[in-house]
């Protein structure tokens, strides 16, 4: 039995507390809310987050995140991306030297764009790093739905680790070393979900979505290949994989977002109305600092942000992307 920790205690954070501690793992699970909190712990639920999810005896729901670390062989990172520093550079001395990290968050640091992986080499550069990524809506996986993801790391070793520690009959875990290919995949496939929500609550078909889809795959490789990113990753599940879900799935927060954008919704009243981050909202803010600092075109991205940040009408920037220059498909 190993003990692990998870921070965060969102739909997705929950949802890896409870796969694992399923497995037979003793999990500590850091909620930043003293009623999930006490609910976590009486009733064996997370009404806020993962409401109607029954949830393991082996789950036992902590306020003090030192407290959830010490001694857990695995820590699992699960807040909003904007949180995660906060919440980890506080543990140093709490943390077992050689832990093994596992990021679960999809997003790039708003203010400084570092990728998780920087943040924790800031924070706790004495842990092994990894990160989980790929199609995986909590509520499937909660149901026992067949799930496939991968587990990235610099090196074989810590990449096998985390995939084993994950593993189970009905979630599939791959290796990966492409640390920084996995998580930008992961973070920017999230602003390509608000446009793709912003062209179904505009009206608009199955065409439309194809080409936000392929042409979104290709700005979000460009921007990793110019990082260092392997360009296979983005055929893979990271990529390709929780991009399709992403865009076209009905539990999609940040498809959601989009939706309610087109419908007339400002950014601030869909925000002010729903507890749980949707990420691609400041994604698409850093992935676009990202591309204007490496000289790499988003213009999906770009056109998100300017909707999101800048009141720009939806069908405004259609219109924009539409009318772009004519250019080659293959980027060189």
């Amino acid at each position: 039995m190993t003990r692990i920790a998870v921070l965060g205690a969102g739909s997705w954070g929950t949802t890896l507390a409870n796969l694992l501690a399923c497995k037979g793992d003793e999990v500590r699970l850091w909620a930043y809310e003293p009623e999930v909190v006490e609910a976590v712990n009486r009733d064996r639920e997370n009404p806020m987050f993962l409401p109607g999810v029954p949830l393991s005896g082996k789950i036992r729901a902590l306020g003090d995140a030192r407290e959830a670390v010490s001694g857990a062989a695995v820590i699992v990172s699960a807040p909003p991306s904007h949180a995660v520093r906060g919440v980890i550079r506080d543990l140093g001395d709490a943390v077992s030297p050689g832990a093994l990290v596992v990021s679960a968050t999809k997003g790039i640091e708003a203010d400084t764009l570092a990728l998780m992986s920087e943040v924790f080499a800031e924070c706790l550069p004495k842990t092994r790093f990894s990160v989980l990524s790929g199609p995986s809506f909590a509520a499937e996986v909660c149901q026992g739905q067949p799930t496939a993801v991968v587990a990235a790391a610099r090196d074989e070793a810590t990449a096998r680790a985390a995939q084993r520690v994950f593993a189970t009959p009905t979630f599939r875990v791959y290796s990966n070393l492409d640390v920084i290919g996995v998580e930008l995949a992961g973070a920017l496939k999230n602003v390509i979900a608000v446009a793709a929500g912003i062209a179904e609550g505009l009206g608009m078909g199955h065409n439309p979505r194809a080409a936000l889809i392929t042409r979104g795959l290709a700005e979000i490789t460009r921007l990793g290949v110019a990082m260092g990113a392997d360009p296979l990753t983005f055929a893979g599940l990271a990529g390709m994989g929780d991009l399709v879900l992403t865009t076209t799935g009905s539990l999609s927060r940040n498809r959601s977002l989009g939706v309610a954008l087109a419908e007339g919704q400002s950014f601030e009243e869909y925000r002010a109305t729903h507890r749980s981050v949707a990420e691609g909202a400041n994604t698409s803010r850093a992935g676009a600092a990202l591309g204007e600092r490496l000289g790499i075109e988003l213009p999906i991205t770009e056109q998100v942000c300017e909707v999101l940040f800048r009141g720009k009408a939806p069908r405004e920037a259609i219109a924009e992307l539409m009318g772009r220059e004519l250019k080659s498909e293959q980027w060189r």
